[in-house]
């Protein structure tokens, strides 16, 4: 957040710094973990991973994108392809089937719960999950996704487009509704491809009119479009300023950071390399 590139970690009180940004780290470890104690282990070793590269921190990106960028390094190494999540070629492969669409009213009452939510993107593969949170539910822009993942910007806009088909697709439960659709302006999935970018107001006003023109008369897009806005806006709601960390993780952190604890007495400060893993 605008520091100039010769500046480094000597120039922020950094122990106060990354502790300001735990609520957003739980938060995004929380939405891309299958549970709790997993979500706690990536906050407390990405606190670690910053410390022990804290010269290496040079203000070029934000220190909440630094951090983010750290958590997500570190998540990856983690994650395995697991049976349970949806192929990306069979979601794609739906999308372009004309005939494919979704109970929007279904898809969005489950999306409004925090729990089905994310069971929902548990089955979203990592790196689309990843995109899809980072951007729809913590505000990264695409470009900012691009650097905590490390692609380029096309690369993270094409994960997180991706990523919204599939949670939706994860969210719905109903059958696939086959209507016909001749004399409808763009097909359905030229119609469905260029959501995303509709719905980040990324396109020119031809396109617009003509998207628009096939929501207005096709019969199975109008649903996707409905539980795509009702999913981002669903997503939005896991930003919760008022997140609460939970005291066993605040506390393990507050120790590393050397700051005060819970007791009131200051933290012994942390300094040198440490091992890499385990909280004190």
């Amino acid at each position: 957040m605008g520091k100039d590139p010769g500046s480094n970690a000597s120039s922020l009180d950094l122990p106060d710094s990354v502790a300001a940004e735990l609520p957003g780290l739980y938060r995004y470890a929380r939405s891309i973990t299958p549970n709790e104690a997993e979500a706690e282990d990536l906050v407390g070793d990405t606190v670690v991973r910053a410390l022990e590269h804290a010269a290496q921190y040079r203000g070029e990106a934000s220190l909440r994108t630094w951090l983010h960028q750290i958590l997500s390094h570190l998540a990856v190494d983690r994650a395995r392809r697991h049976s349970h999540e949806l192929s990306v070629d069979e979601v794609e492969r739906r999308w372009r089937d004309e005939t494919y669409s979704v109970d929007a009213e279904r898809v969005v009452e489950r999306a409004e719960s925090a729990a089905e939510l994310r069971d929902a993107l548990v089955h979203v593969p990592h790196h689309y999950r990843s995109a899809l949170v980072l951007h729809d539910a913590e505000g990264f822009s695409a470009a900012e996704v691009a650097t905590i993942l490390d692609v380029s910007v096309p690369a993270a806009k094409q994960r997180i487009r991706r990523g919204r088909m599939m949670l939706v697709s994860a969210l719905s439960q109903q059958a696939q509704r086959r209507t016909a659709n001749a004399g409808v302006p763009l097909s359905c999935w030229e119609a469905r491809e260029q959501v995303s970018s509709y719905l980040d107001d990324e396109l020119d006003p031809a396109q617009r009119r003509t998207l628009e023109a096939h929501l207005a008369s096709c019969a199975t897009c109008p649903p996707l479009y409905q539980a795509l806005v009702g999913a981002m806006s669903s997503l939005g709601h896991l930003h919760d300023p008022d997140s609460v960390i939970p005291p066993t993780l605040a506390e393990r952190v507050r120790r590393r950071l050397g700051l005060e604890t819970s007791e009131g007495a200051k933290a012994p400060a942390t300094t040198g390399h440490h091992h890499h893993g385990g909280m004190a």
